[in-house]
């Protein structure tokens, strides 16, 4: 007897090759795409067609009210050698470095103590967030109050402790008010630091320290050669983020100085918006805000070639 399939013999068994949209369910190639797709026309709407106009309005002479005409380099070279612009770029140079730092220090200690069994453990870290929760408007005008020159709450303590006779000008003074928005940027970024170093801590198996501890390792010796290196990824990805928050930052700075003292605390940020909107010059602006693109890249790169360190985690050479 001729042997027969199972699948000819079995009614209601179709045997014809799958259709389109069953190979596409199965396909993980065509189903990431699809999923990928709304996300990708979002960016290009709101993200590179912004970016590309902004770019093209940075080589032309456009003001508000006129569209302008290409003039190639000449708002570039006209920044490079503007005084204002130059300050600008100390500022938003100094603020990144100085406010990443602190908060990179800051919010490795308390991920850290959060780490830790503690009691009301729960409560502690819901509160850590609150800095970041609060809306940047708000806590900038709550900093504007502490850092007032006549009704400071931290000068009146102070005078009070007896450590100064008179109150501070916080935000008077050129280098006052550089630190005064440091410590506002520090306290608004540290819960974002904190929390994600926090959960890169939790994924650290404890079979670690014990080992070492059983070898003789001191807690110095196991932060350093456990925590950070197991660490590195997270802290990579979190500083690369909190270097572009804070390089880009404009509520802050714009709600408590709007710039001042005498362009003191103007960021590249602030600086654009207020050439191309107060000021008319969209072209300038624009050239500004272009300007800030390469250090935004440097930023990316280095979370880029810090990522490469997973390799030796997951099985890699590198």
């Amino acid at each position: 007897m001729a042997p027969t399939t199972l699948a000819a013999g079995r009614p209601g068994v179709d045997a014809r090759p799958a259709g389109l949209l069953q190979r596409f369910q199965n396909s993980r190639n065509a189903l990431g795409w699809a999923f990928m797709l709304p996300a990708a026309v979002l960016l290009l709407l709101f993200l590179t067609y912004p970016l590309g106009l902004g770019t093209w309005l940075g080589f032309t002479d456009a003001k508000i009210g006129r569209a302008g005409e290409w003039i190639g380099l000449e708002n570039f070279e006209f920044l490079v050698g503007d005084s204002v612009t130059r300050l600008a770029l100390f500022n938003t140079l100094f603020y990144t470095v100085v406010a990443s730092i602190a908060k990179f220090v800051l919010g490795l200690w308390l991920a850290l103590l959060l780490n830790r069994r503690l009691p009301f453990q729960s409560f502690f870290r819901a509160v850590v967030l609150l800095p970041w929760i609060v809306p940047t408007a708000l806590s900038a005008i709550a900093f504007w109050w502490i850092f007032d020159a006549q009704f400071s709450i931290l000068s009146w303590a102070l005078v009070k402790l007896g450590l100064i006779d008179q109150y501070i000008d916080f935000l008077g003074d050129p280098w006052n008010a550089r630190f005064s928005t440091i410590v506002a940027n520090v306290w608004r970024g540290i819960p974002f630091v904190a929390i994600s170093l926090l959960a890169g801590l939790q994924t650290i198996s404890p079979s670690y320290y014990e080992a070492s501890a059983i070898d003789g390792a001191t807690p110095w010796q196991q932060f350093r050669h456990i925590t950070l290196p197991l660490l590195s990824p997270i802290i990579a990805v979190v500083m690369t983020f909190s270097v572009l928050f804070t390089f880009t930052d404009f509520q802050l700075i714009y709600v408590l100085t709007r710039g001042g003292p005498l362009n003191a605390t103007h960021l590249m940020a602030t600086l654009a918006f207020q050439r191309a909107i107060p000021g008319g010059a969209l072209a300038e602006g624009a050239a500004i805000a272009t300007m800030m693109v390469p250090f935004l890249l440097a930023a990316i790169m280095f979370s880029y070639f810090g990522l490469q360190r997973r390799a030796w985690q997951q099985g890699g050479d590198r």
